[in-house]
Order: structure tokens, then C-alpha cells, then sequence
């Protein structure tokens, strides 16, 4: 019994040295990202922090100044997921606060204002003396509130440039049908002479006419040769 209890003892000291250990380690790390943050070499400070959270994965410490070192690189959807890694883990409310506060300048940043709104106000309900996300938290609801009425004048003007369109369209349709009915209508009526042309029933019947009138004077000179006692013959 005397040996069991002395290794378990052991074991004990051993698995507290471990810890102890690692978050030293943890510790060096943060402070080592701390500095480099502070003289704006963002991409060791990043080094730094990630190796802090492979000592320390539930580190939301590290995670937070992780996302604050990737937003600083414009890595905003990095940075968003570490934000929103951290939200699960840690219980702090100022640090909650801090945290959504910093996910509500990556909305509002994208111009996704709804989602912006809502975290500024998670991050209000953890400290709700924060002025400077209330401030924030009223700009937002300006900016989504002209972004939807804007959004809504453009859906009227595209309504309404569809409905003159087809307005047009329906227009010039009619147009068409009505010269389309009025090509058809000429085409179906029968042809009528022409003022300076003769139909061939008024052409026989001049004929006809000429030629009695010729029956008639020739009939006369007839008449007229008799009557003066013989024929006329031409000369030679």
C-alpha cells in the first residue's frame, strides 16, 4: 500500500508539472504575439498566437488575438472564425463583449448591416455600458435602414422599366397586327382599272364604233359616185 500511494503520488507530480508547463508555454507565447501586435508585425504575432492555441486549444485568449492580428491582415474570414470559436468557449461576459463587438466591424465592414445589428447587440447584452459599440450599433441600423430603402426603389424602378417594356412591346405588336391586317386587305381587294387605261370590253366596243362610222362614210361615197354617173378611177 505504502509503494501504490507513493507512485500515484508520482504520477500526480508529474501530469502537475506537465500543466504547469504548458501553460507557461501558452503564457510565453501570448506575450510574444502581444509585442509583435504592438509593433505592428502581424504576421509573427500571428505565428505566436497560433502556437499558443496548438499548447492550448481551448485558448480563447489566444483565439481572440488571433482574429484582431487576421483582421489586421484583412483576413476577415479567418478572423470571424476565431471569433466565433472563442463565443463558445468563453464565459466572460467583458470578454464576450469585446469579442461579438469585433465580429460586428467585420459585418459592418462588408456591408452586411442586419447581421452587424444583431452583433452589436450580443455584445451590448454583455456589457451594456460599452458606448463605443452603441455608437456603432446606432450607425449600423442608419446604414441597414437607407441600404433597404434603396434596395426597395430599386426593385420599384426595375417593376417599372418591366412594365414599360412590355407596354412597348405590346405596342408595337398591335402596330404590326394592324399593318399586317391592312397588307392583307389590300392584297384581297380586286384590282380596278386605271383612269388612263381602257378595259378590253370599252376597247371592242371603239372599235365596233370606228369601223360602222367607216361602213358609213364609205356607203356615202358610194352613193355620191352614182349620182355623178360613173366611177372614179385613180389617174395615172
Amino acid at each position: 500500500m505504502m509503494m501504490r500511494n507513493k507512485t500515484i503520488g508520482i504520477i500526480l507530480l508529474l501530469l502537475t508539472a506537465v500543466s504547469v508547463s504548458a501553460q507557461k508555454a501558452e503564457r510565453d507565447y501570448i506575450r510574444k504575439g502581444n509585442r509583435a501586435y504592438k509593433d505592428s508585425t502581424y504576421v509573427n504575432a500571428e505565428v505566436n498566437y497560433r502556437k499558443a492555441i496548438d499548447v492550448n486549444p481551448k485558448s480563447t485568449v489566444s483565439m481572440y488575438n488571433l482574429g484582431n492580428t487576421l483582421m489586421q491582415q484583412n483576413k476577415l474570414q479567418e478572423a470571424m472564425e476565431q471569433y466565433v470559436a472563442a463565443t463558445k468557449m468563453e464565459k466572460d461576459k467583458s470578454k464576450l463583449a469585446q469579442i461579438y463587438h469585433n465580429m460586428g466591424v467585420i459585418f459592418h465592414s462588408g456591408k452586411d448591416y442586419a447581421k452587424a445589428v444583431e452583433a452589436y447587440k450580443e455584445s451590448l447584452r454583455n456589457n451594456p455600458k460599452d458606448n463605443e459599440t452603441r455608437y456603432n450599433l446606432a450607425l449600423a441600423q442608419k446604414m441597414l435602414k437607407e441600404q433597404e430603402e434603396n434596395q426597395q426603389n430599386q426593385d420599384q424602378n426595375q417593376d417599372q422599366n418591366k412594365q414599360d417594356q412590355e407596354k412597348e412591346q405590346n405596342q408595337d405588336k398591335q402596330d404590326q397586327n394592324k399593318q399586317d391586317q391592312q397588307n392583307q386587305d389590300q392584297q384581297q381587294q380586286p384590282s380596278q382599272p386605271q383612269d388612263n387605261q381602257m378595259s378590253k370590253e370599252n376597247a371592242e366596243q371603239l372599235l365596233k364604233s370606228v369601223m360602222q362610222d367607216e361602213k358609213e362614210v364609205q356607203d356615202k361615197v358610194k352613193k355620191q359616185q352614182v349620182i355623178q354617173g360613173g366611177r372614179l378611177e385613180k389617174d395615172w
